[in-house]
């Protein structure tokens, strides 16, 4: 299939219920104070309180009141199907043997690559490509403070892992998946711009923070059904006790339970 197939440019933004509020609160603060200025500590403290709630659900990366947000794969394509996501790469020493036991499985993945590292090493994005995965944007660095970016420097930050991705592997994204999930009501408008989905998990590992893979084999495993969005990490992966990475323990367990399951891993962009 052709990335015509998949990506098909811009799409319209729609702001949610709660933007559109959020927009009519300011719009009516401001008249309030137009007519009663003495009234600025009453808009003052209902502006703030309507920032904290955009901030506190910026910090919740399954929310969907900032912009549609991908959880679960769409119920067309559900049906025995989940999604396999690997996030922070390409690494040179974690990728390559992740693909081998993707292979093994006959498995699918989607790579969220960063931008700076994929240019650092183009040959692990192109032969992500040639071992039929998908290579989607995690932004051209990997900034723990992205959610507080304003909106040039997140158009920024997008704009150039596209770029950089798509001249790397001839293919553009077509999701997005910031540092960690975070966002801010700047982004959608964005990612609508490029054409770009959020793509969000139904359940992760914490394969950057424990150094017991079968923890991570739990977290990833139970109650795993058709549909599920699973997160891992090639690159910034934990370690085991026995100092190999984490996603490499941790990652036939997944697959082969997912096999037990009749479940198998597909790509975000071939659910699209």
């Amino acid at each position: 299939m052709t990335e015509a197939g998949f990506c098909r440019g811009p799409r319209p933004w729609h702001p949610t219920p709660l933007l559109q509020a959020s927009f009519a609160l300011h719009a009516g603060t401001l008249g309030m104070l137009g007519i009663q200025p003495g009234l600025w500590p009453w808009g003052l403290g209902s502006l703030a309180v309507n920032h904290l709630a955009l901030t506190l659900l910026g910090l919740w990366p399954r929310s969907q009141s900032l912009g549609p947000n991908w959880l679960r794969l769409p119920p067309a394509v559900a049906n025995g199907h989940i999604a396999i996501t690997i996030d922070d790469g390409p690494d040179p020493e974690v990728t390559p043997p992740v693909l081998d036991l993707l292979d093994r499985f006959q498995a699918h993945a989607t790579f969220f690559c960063i931008g700076d590292l994929a240019q650092r090493h183009p040959e692990l994005c192109r032969r992500i490509l040639e071992r039929g995965h998908a290579v989607e944007n995690h932004g051209q660095h990997h900034y723990h403070h992205f959610a507080v970016f304003g909106p040039k420097r997140t158009a920024q930050e997008i704009t150039s892992a596209q770029d950089n991705l798509a001249a790397i592997t001839g293919q553009r994204p077509c999701f997005f998946r910031p540092t960690a999930g975070l966002r801010n009501p700047f982004l959608e408008p964005i990612l609508a711009r490029h054409g770009l989905h959020l793509a969000s998990w139904t359940r992760r590992g914490f394969d950057t923070r424990t150094r017991d893979a079968s923890k991570v084999v739990c977290r990833l495993t139970r109650h795993l059904g058709s549909g599920d969005i699973l997160l891992m990490h090639d690159g910034n992966a934990a370690r085991t006790y026995n100092d190999q990475p984490l996603i490499l323990a941790a990652l036939p367990s997944v697959l082969e339970a997912a096999a037990t399951l009749g479940l198998t891993s597909i790509t975000l962009r071939s659910a699209l």
